[in-house]
């Protein structure tokens, strides 16, 4: 049998791609990491222009599959590993909220934090992909509450996904840091290796200042 090709991760420290660094330590797997340095300029160079068109980490090369947006890259990685578990699989009746959240995460959450963030009016229910940033904030907050994770018992890639996001939107204040956040961010980002990927990354932000 034919082994699969690693995967190449394009990381840059202190970005959206450390969670996807965390989603490598909860998977488990080795994988070749091409590191970029954001502060010089390297994500909007052609070189990596020529791997993602919107300068924008993370992305994945695996084989002659290349994969950008963050939650298109966990939907990958996590299936195609599945050994690890962190994707209900096709059949799975959790596949279909798995899936959901995973979207849910680009489609409606960053959409509506970022324009509550730059004091901009939603565009019309009728057409804002989201609706409106106290229903979309309160159907997240709903699935919380239902705990301990997005799928009830089952942590999996999409725990990843939000609470490291969370945990940034929080320390930013664009997110109310309500109880239930707060707890969810705790619980997800205490365990060992979401707290080794955090570890690994200040080391590597570190390197990079003083380079």
């Amino acid at each position: 049998m034919t082994q699969s090709p690693r995967v190449t991760f394009f990381h840059a420290p202190h970005t959206r791609s450390g969670a996807t660094r965390a989603l490598f330590e909860e998977l488990g797997v080795d994988y070749d990491m091409h590191v970029l340095n954001l502060k010089a300029g390297e994500t909007r160079k052609p070189e990596y222009l020529a791997i993602n068109p919107m300068g924008k980490v993370p992305a994945i090369r695996h084989g002659e599959a290349l994969i950008t947006e963050q939650p298109a890259v966990f939907l990958y990685l996590a299936d195609l590993y599945p050994e690890a578990k962190l994707a209900p699989p096709i059949g799975d009746p959790l596949r279909g909220p798995y899936l959901r959240w995973m979207v849910y995460y680009g489609s409606c959450f960053e959409p509506a934090v970022i324009d509550k963030s730059m004091q901009r009016e939603p565009a019309a229910p009728s057409t804002s992909p989201y609706g409106d940033y106290d229903t979309m904030l309160k159907t997240l907050v709903d699935q919380l509450e239902r705990g301990p994770y997005l799928l009830g018992d089952t942590f999996s890639a999409v725990d990843v996904l939000w609470s490291t996001a969370l945990n940034w939107m929080t320390q930013f204040k664009l997110v109310p840091e309500l109880p239930v956040i707060r707890r969810y961010i705790d619980r997800v980002t205490s365990r060992p290796a979401m707290r080794r990927a955090a570890a690994a990354d200040a080391e590597l932000a570190a390197t990079q200042s003083t380079a």
